[in-house]
């Protein structure tokens, strides 16, 4: 996704431009969050944005969805608890202010262009995916789960649930939502 010529990139252009598009979706929402705007914002030209991003649904999403990527993979010695601190994570994330005003136009821009809808699943998302596969494997080593595990389908249920939950319906982030979903989910594929 990024090219590697060129001068190499500042991290705190980076970071001034995804604090600058988190700042401007609260203040203003989704369709009024343009790459002009970020730019100013952040004190850079609209073509630094653009030689990391390829439009505003990209910088969004890694904006508002990205942050907990970074986190180190929870190591609890149970399923059960990892499960719970990454949802506890992405609970975070999607109860954030940014992300209510960033979602419905996201969504809309999802669905008008596939070749988008694929690039985030497959750019942004590996991450997360990463990350559940390192839980599984702890837990497969334990014995709590079994191997082949369907990680993929795993994800999006996690993932799926809060964003009903939290970005859709528009519930308050319950304390309890994590621990409860990730008691459903090891359940669900607990070796019996």
């Amino acid at each position: 996704m990024n090219s590697s010529r060129g001068r190499p990139r500042d991290p705190r252009s980076h970071e001034a431009i995804v604090s600058a598009a988190t700042e401007l979706l609260t203040e203003v929402g989704y369709a009024a969050t343009s790459i002009g705007a970020v730019a100013a914002r952040a004190g850079v030209g609209k073509d630094t944005i653009y030689r990391r991003w390829r439009g505003r649904p990209e910088l969004v999403f890694e904006a508002v969805f990205t942050s907990t990527d970074q986190a180190p993979v929870p190591d609890t010695g149970t399923l059960t608890a990892d499960l719970t601190a990454l949802l506890q994570d992405l609970v975070d994330e999607f109860d954030a202010p940014a992300a209510a005003a960033a979602l419905p136009g996201l969504l809309a821009d999802f669905a008008a262009d596939p070749v988008l809808k694929a690039r985030i699943r497959s750019d942004f998302l590996a991450p997360s995916k990463e990350r559940l596969l390192i839980v599984f494997e702890r837990a497969v080593a334990r014995g709590e789960i079994a191997a082949g595990t369907p990680v993929d389908l795993v994800l999006d249920t996690l993932a799926g649930a809060v964003f009903f939950h939290v970005g859709l319906v528009g519930e308050p982030a319950d304390p309890q939502l994590a621990g409860r979903l990730a008691a459903v989910i090891a359940k669900g594929i607990e070796i019996r």
